[in-house]
């Protein structure tokens, strides 16, 4: 099973980052469900601005924390690349 990180654009503009088997599922799920994030909750309606697919479930997970550690500048930049 393949696993994705992905990033989400919030409609306060800030960015926010996960981790899924089926990105477009947790995108629906960040809108409109009350499985999505409480982070992205109130930040309504988010976009997907970035994914990239990983081998598994942990190299995923290594990948989010990478990207989360990177500032603001920085994913703006991996969007763009």
């Amino acid at each position: 099973m393949s696993y994705f990180v992905y990033m989400l654009q919030c409609s306060d503009n800030t960015l926010y980052t996960g981790i899924a088997t089926d990105v477009q599922r947790r995108l629906d799920e960040h809108n409109n469900s009350d499985k999505g994030a409480k982070y992205t909750k109130i930040r309504r309606p988010v976009m997907l601005v970035y994914s990239e697919e990983c081998e598994d479930r942990s190299s995923a997970s290594k990948r989010e924390y990478a990207i989360k550690k990177l500032k603001r500048k920085e994913k703006l930049e991996l969007i763009d690349a």
